[in-house]
This record gives structure tokens, sequence and C-alpha cells, in this order.
């Protein structure tokens, strides 16, 4: 992925969505590459690694929406923390095709997907790097 001949990020790259979520994870870029293989994502841009193997940035979009990444940098102020406290939610067609495919990259079932009291079909899974991902499909 990161080859060091990646564009930077600018004012005229792609945001999509009201409120982006930036991660950051232990492994960025293996990151990218899991959330490409399990939901689709494709990488809008991503400053190319350093020499400890780290990346500051690198923007996905993922369901018609962005998600943003980086490395920890303690030496700057930003300790890696353990993911906790939410997820990142995918409203989907097709739930059981996309679960699979998460599942097959290696993600881990936390909630099956089962039909919820609120009507919809729901399942949560947790990735390689500790983030909580719900998919849910809407009734029809």
């Amino acid at each position: 992925m990161a080859t060091g001949t990646e564009t930077l990020p600018s004012a005229s790259t792609d945001v999509r969505g009201g409120v982006i979520a930036y991660l950051q994870l232990d492994g960025a870029t293996m990151a990218a590459e899991f959330y490409t293989r399990a939901f689709g994502a494709k990488t809008v841009a991503a400053h190319p690694v350093d020499d400890r193997g780290r990346t500051m940035h690198i923007h996905l979009h993922i369901n018609d929406s962005s998600i943003m990444l980086s490395d920890a940098y303690p030496e700057h102020g930003h300790s890696l923390e353990k993911p906790q406290g939410f997820s990142l939610v995918l409203q989907v067609e097709d739930i059981d095709a996309r679960w699979r495919r998460a599942l097959d990259a290696g993600a881990e079932a936390v909630t099956p997907v089962t039909e919820m009291f609120w009507g919809d079909r729901f399942g949560l899974l947790r990735d390689p790097f500790g983030v909580l991902w719900a998919m849910n499909q809407p009734k029809r």
C-alpha cells in the first residue's frame, strides 16, 4: 500500500459524511488493507510510512463514507489507546454477504446477525485492531 508515491491529502480530497471517524491504531496500513478486504474500503489518500513503519494519515471510503486512520505517535502526544466505548455502524443491504466477507477477512463475531427487537437485522463484529463494527440492515 505505502510505496512512497502516494499523494498527500489536500482540501480537495473527497471527504464524505458529516462526522468522520479518525481511528488511531497499531498498524494503520495493515488496518487499511484489512478494511479493504473486509468492508470493500477504497484508499483515497495515504501518507507514506516512516522509518518505523508508521503512517500519520490514511483516508478511506467505506460504505460511501470517509474514515481516517493513523498510527500512534507517542513522541507527539498521541499514545496508543485501546478502542473502547464506541462502535462504527455500517447500514448495509445484503447483510449476510457483507457479514461473511468481514468474517472471511478475519473479523470476529461478537453478536451474530439476528433480527432485533426494533425489526432490523443487526450484527456486531470486532476487527483485528480491536474496533467494534456493527452492521445493520433496515427492515423494508
